[in-house]
């Protein structure tokens, strides 16, 4: 187990933060979510944000900013709840009032179009996060070049995969979470949303023996930044290379349809990796000169060396070129 807050680490800059991360998937209720919180310690500033892909294609969300003097004592935002217990067993809890839309595209929409809202509904979480692997640290495992790169990312980033327990209620509708695949991520760093030229992160679940989680970055002038694991029978496999064959997105160029690619991990194992894109909620990112990225949140379909079935989250940033 990590540390569970870095305050050493904190720089000057004021966007230096500390996030945490939680996103899951339940195949049995075709139903699959996903939570960050947020904080800069020097602006004394908590986000968290908490997105549900719907069995029906729909989605729901919320979103809350607000001071947070204290980071230290419990990870908490509005009524999202990160409750670590012990190093065996996180506590995701959520309490309170999502906006539900049609169309998950809509979602950014709805604060100047309100009318997209297709209702509002009280939500509550309470799921039991059980790992089943030991957590993984990217930059023990990058190179130099990637380190430097992967700076826009963060400093220091882990991964842990879990088997999943509990109960989400909707309105009047309870799913019954069980046996489920999930994953926590934790960073700290200056994370610049915009200064990145694009880059992709996958959390992909085949069973409770095999996952893959590979992450790129790729600059404005080519250059890769690659990190990631693959967790085959108990062991966390570092990612050696990651090369991206095709990523196919809409004529925007911003949102994506789907990617392919080859991975050597660093037993010399390959893999091809291909992926497509399922719902996708675009959350907008604009600094104070007005460049702009969107960040995609979607759970996707993947397939491994051929093997079907896999599902996760299917993460992608890009510039948006005026």
């Amino acid at each position: 187990m990590e540390p569970l807050t870095n305050p050493m680490f904190i720089t000057e800059n004021p966007d230096w933060n500390e996030s945490y991360y939680f996103v899951f998937y339940d195949r049995n209720n075709n139903l699959g979510g996903m939570t960050r919180l947020g904080f800069k310690p020097n602006k004394q500033e908590g986000m968290a944000f908490f997105f549900l892909f719907l069995p029906n294609g729909s989605a729901a969300g919320y979103h809350r900013e607000k001071k947070v003097k204290d980071n230290l004592k419990y990870l908490k935002v509005g009524g999202v709840y990160h409750n670590y217990q012990t190093e065996s067993k996180w506590n995701y809890l959520f309490q309170g009032s999502m906006i539900f839309v049609k169309n998950p595209e809509d979602l950014p929409k709805v604060r100047d179009q309100p009318k997209l809202i297709s209702t509002t509904q009280k939500v509550s979480m309470d799921i039991l996060f059980e790992p089943i692997n030991k957590t993984y640290e990217y930059s023990e495992n990058m190179t130099i070049e990637s380190l430097k790169i992967g700076k826009k990312a963060g400093d220091k980033h882990w991964e842990q995969i879990a088997t999943l327990s509990g109960n989400i209620q909707i309105g009047d509708k309870r799913y019954i979470i069980k046996n489920a695949l999930g994953q926590r991520d934790h960073t700290y760093g200056v994370r610049d949303w915009t200064g990145v030229g694009n880059w992709l992160y996958y959390v992909v679940w085949f069973n409770n023996n095999l996952a893959i989680n590979p992450a790129a970055i790729i600059t404005e002038d080519g250059q890769l930044s690659t990190g990631g694991f693959i967790f085959k029978n108990g062991k966390n496999i570092p990612l050696r290379t990651i090369r991206i064959v095709d990523q196919k997105f809409r004529k925007d160029g911003v949102l994506p349809v789907s990617s392919e690619l080859k991975i050597v991990d660093a037993m010399g194992e390959q893999y091809t990796l291909k992926a497509t894109v399922g719902p996708i909620i675009p959350v907008p990112f604009v600094d104070k000169e007005g460049n702009q990225s969107i960040l995609v949140q979607s759970m996707g379909n993947f397939e491994l060396n051929g093997l079907t079935g896999g599902c996760g989250s299917f993460e992608t940033l890009r510039k948006v070129i005026s």
